[in-house]
């Protein structure tokens, strides 16, 4: 798996800790850069209510990420500051549907997967 871990040489932005606002809207905990590798392709996946969808691009990162934050390929600096807060409004931002990790034999490395 340390091949993998290798070839994340892509940048992702992350908003995590998705938040009922009360509203019917979501808060999140501000964004963070990453190392990640992303593959625009359509892949069967089982999301977290046991159904079966369809992804609109893959995703392997480096850490743990929560179903229903949003990943966006870039860095912070290609966003709008007035944008930041609110990723489901920046184009090209696409919400987490599905998240696997997976460790090696020796558990000492995770492949660590995402559905958008």
């Amino acid at each position: 798996m340390s091949f993998l871990i290798q070839n994340l040489n892509q940048t992702v932005v992350y908003w995590g800790s998705p938040t009922p606002d009360g509203y019917g809207g979501f808060t999140f905990a501000s964004p963070v850069e990453f190392s990640a590798r992303w593959e625009d392709k359509t892949e069967l996946f089982i999301n977290n209510t046991g159904q079966e969808s369809k992804s609109l691009a893959v995703v392997f990162v480096n850490q743990d990420v929560a179903i229903g934050g949003w990943l966006f390929l870039g860095e912070i600096s290609d966003i709008d500051s007035g944008l930041s807060d609110t990723p489901h409004k920046i184009d090209g931002a696409r919400q987490i549907r599905g998240f696997k990790k997976i460790p090696n034999l020796d558990i000492t490395e995770f492949e660590r997967k995402v559905w958008l």
